[in-house]
């Protein structure tokens, strides 16, 4: 039996290796990479392995045949890099089925016309056995189709490196050496190539690339055990920072130094019905909501303050910050701009800061007076006018307890949003404000046939039992209209009551009270805060010759199945034609 050379040990020595490596980034999969890893690795063992059958056969043809089988795996090597790379780095989305068949287009005709017998010279045009002082070679001379898949490995190489540059200087130290460890691996069979193909290797016919993959096969290997190549790659990193601005509930928009915009998450789009094709590349301030405002925010560089802004979810307040992107020159290359939703944070300030003047002021009054006339009781149990007031405050404090409790439901995180159709709504609005005073006249004019969140019911009710509570008339009088236009619904309550401090006005628009400021009551806070919730708006005007008219405006209610298309229908039986109101100025809400 014939011993082997030492060339064919030392490539068996790269096969062992090799084939180590390669088993243990077959078992790790299905992480990110593994399986691409195994298959490049195969491609060195492969070609490692038929080069040795190359040296040891005695024969010009016998050599051509594994010559040929070695190109298995030479073409697998290039195509297996670029896709690991790809995939380990977080860019899997393009390793799909109809890239890998692109990309293996020239390796696949490159073994066929192997496996054909090279017809037409297009791999090797002449081939020799050379004798050398370390072996028997075959020495070929490369043909044009060899030129290309080198020149196209080099290019699937450069390409798979790109992505594997950007971690050397990661801040993660365990992504740098993962990365150094491959690029060595990689640039040591590359280099042996380069060398050959240059003619610098003074031994004819030696490939030195086969034996390097010893180096090869070494770092995977370490990159495998030291650093965890495969357990901790940085793919599922850059998928979760990519998910955290894609899924992140704020909208966010990347806008460049020119104006032009960059990029918008996926809320940005839903939120403001941005159409995300089509909006990148436009200038800011035409897809941007308010980007004067927002520009103003930026050069100020002071605390941020809401802005009302119109999205999916009706009229919000948004608070707004701006944050430049820098590079590596400390150069600012573009600015990030997140709208974040404060309306549930300040309608939560809003009903503490309420409800604490409604129990320390309102409650606290209305108490003391209780107490003073159950002296009076005490001293004069006959004191009819002592006992009437104990009864009225009582009835107030229940009033105010029933409203208290009314706000704290309607803002419930547990409670279930209901919809309903908007007929329904205010025929339940009209009986209650009817139960209140048998002799107030509620009318109703001409009522759009939409679904409407429940909430709206609760908005109405207050300002209904508000109108007649306050009215000084003797026959109240309130009158209810609703109509669609643009996807809101605007419904208007008009009555002839004395009509509203304007001091109530100024608190709410504030949207705060103070010792010196605040409002009547909770019934126009609990209109303000239904309204701010359902994102609509609400305004104010006085009615001639007495009264006021109160409009509110919210979004359709597109989740619900409504009666849009039933048109409109007339609720209530004493519509009148003659008596209505218009709002004017917009503001917050009603009594």
């Amino acid at each position: 039996m014939t011993a082997l050379s030492p060339l064919s040990i030392a490539l068996l020595v790269a096969v062992t290796v090799g084939l180590a490596a390669a088993i243990l980034a077959w078992r790790e999969r299905p992480e990110p990479g593994a399986t691409w890893l195994a298959v490049l690795l195969a491609g060195q063992v492969w070609w490692a392995t038929f080069l040795v059958f190359e040296l040891e056969a005695a024969t010009l043809p016998g050599k051509a045949l594994w010559y040929d089988v070695q190109w298995v795996g030479v073409v697998a090597i290039p195509v297996g890099w670029l896709f690991f790379a790809l995939a380990y780095t977080g860019y899997d989305r393009y390793v799909t089925p109809f890239s890998v068949s692109l990309v293996s287009v020239i390796p696949v005709a490159t073994v066929a016309v192997a496996a054909a017998g090279d017809p037409g010279n297009l791999l090797a045009v002449d081939r020799a056995v050379r004798e050398t002082a370390v072996g028997t070679f075959l020495d070929v001379a490369p043909g044009p189709l060899y030129y290309v898949i080198a020149g196209y490995t080099y290019l699937l190489g450069a390409v798979g490196s790109v992505p594997l540059f950007q971690l050397i200087r990661d801040d993660a130290r365990p992504f740098r050496g993962q990365s150094a460890a491959l690029l060595i691996g990689t640039a040591a069979p590359w280099a042996g190539s380069v060398a050959y193909l240059t003619g610098a290797i003074p031994i004819p016919g030696l490939d030195p690339t086969p034996i390097v993959f010893a180096v090869s096969g070494v770092t995977y290997l370490f990159a495998l055990s030291r650093f965890r190549l495969l357990t901790l790659a940085p793919a599922p990193r850059r998928r979760a920072r990519q998910l955290v601005f894609e899924q992140l509930h704020d909208p966010v928009f990347v806008v460049g130094t020119e104006d032009l915009l960059v990029d918008l998450n996926e809320s940005a789009s839903e939120t403001f019905g941005i159409d995300r094709q089509a909006a990148i590349g436009e200038r800011a301030g035409a897809v941007v909501p308010r980007y004067d405002a927002v520009r103003e925010l930026d050069d100020d560089r002071g605390s941020p303050r809401p802005i009302s802004l119109v999205g999916r979810d009706g009229q919000r307040p948004y608070e707004v910050t701006v944050r430049g992107v820098v590079d590596d020159h400390d150069r600012t290359t573009a600015r990030v701009i997140a709208f974040h939703d404060v309306g549930a944070y300040l309608g939560q300030q809003q009903r503490l800061n309420v409800l604490n003047r409604v129990f320390r002021h309102d409650v606290r009054t209305e108490t003391n007076l209780i107490l003073g006339y159950a002296e009076q009781l005490r001293a004069n149990p006959t004191d009819e006018r002592a006992l009437s007031i104990i009864e009225e405050s009582a009835g107030r404090m229940l009033e105010l307890s029933e409203r208290t409790r009314t706000a704290g439901k309607l803002f419930d995180p547990t409670e279930e949003e209901k919809s309903g159709p908007l007929p329904d709504v205010v025929d339940e609005v009209v009986a209650d404000a009817r139960s209140l005073d048998p002799d107030a006249r509620v009318e109703t004019g001409r009522i759009s046939d939409v679904t409407v969140p429940l909430v709206l019911r609760v908005v109405l009710e207050n300002l209904c039992s508000n109108a007649v509570r306050h009215n000084d008339g003797e026959t109240p009088w309130v009158r209810i209209d609703a109509a669609v236009a643009d996807g809101w619904v605007e419904v208007t309550v008009a009555d002839d009551g004395p009509g509203i401090d304007p001091a109530e006005y100024d608190v709410l628009d504030r949207g705060t009270e103070t010792p010196l400021r605040h409002g009547s009551g909770i019934g126009l806070w609990i209109v303000k805060w239904g309204v701010d919730h359902l994102g609509g708006r609400i305004s104010f005007a006085e009615r001639e010759p007495r009264g006021t008219t109160v409009t509110v405006s919210v979004p359709v209610d597109r989740s619900g199945a409504g009666g849009s298309d039933r048109g409109e229908r007339i609720a209530g039986c004493d519509r009148t034609d003659d008596e209505s109101g218009a709002a004017e100025s917009p503001s917050n809400e009603g009594r």
